[in-house]
């Protein structure tokens, strides 16, 4: 079986978060809280990551980097680097609902064991403006993909069905806090990632 854990995630131990394209230039930072069901790589069960990202926002299309770092409550701590595109295919500034596509990257190593991972999600959003701030919840389907080299138990790679979602508040002077839940549906056992972060556009 891979290492199929918060592969959950865009990167490791983080969820996919596909809540909408960057606004300018904006910095978050996340706290995640993964559950590694059934994964022996890592001979934990548990783990907690911290994350960075920074993203830029050009009309229609954004760019993310994350840098995140895992600690297992049984093995070695693990970096991992992931870069994600987003494309608005449906909503704007006077349309509360978005549709947003998003596709990305990131890597990590286990035991001399590169992995690779590429998500490939729809993201549906809502705007529900209040006064002093806004209300953002977001859902998200999504293809997950994650490989392995060399290939584990025989098997370089593995597709299955993720979801995520999660809902932002956005705050005056460009300040948001948000929470996100993900989840993959795999061959063994449903990893999952929930996680709480906060941002500043800049």
């Amino acid at each position: 079986m891979l290492f199929s854990a918060p592969a959950a995630a865009q990167v490791l131990g983080l969820p996919v978060v596909n809540n909408g394209v960057a606004d300018g230039l904006s910095i978050a930072a996340d706290v995640g809280f993964a559950n590694f069901e059934a994964l022996t790589s890592l001979s934990a069960s548990s783990a907690t990551t911290i994350g960075a990202s920074a993203s830029i926002g050009l009309g229609l299309v954004g760019l993310t980097g994350t840098l995140a770092h895992s600690l297992p409550n049984l093995g070695d701590n693990l970096w991992s680097p992931g870069i994600s595109g987003t494309l608005r295919l449906i909503g704007g500034p006077l349309i509360p609902l978005r549709v947003v596509l998003l596709a990305g990257v990131a890597h990590w190593q286990v035991d001399s064991v590169d992995y690779t991972h590429v998500p490939v999600s729809v993201g549906f959003a809502a705007t529900i403006p209040l006064p002093g701030f806004a209300i953002k919840p977001w859902i998200a389907p999504r293809l997950d993909v994650l490989s392995s080299s060399p290939p584990v138990s025989g098997s370089s790679s593995e597709s299955r069905f993720g979801l995520s979602g999660g809902i932002e508040l956005e705050l005056l002077l460009g300040l948001r806090v948000r929470a996100s839940y993900d989840q993959v549906f795999a061959k063994q056992g449903n990893p999952s990632v929930f996680s709480l972060g906060a941002g500043f556009s800049l």
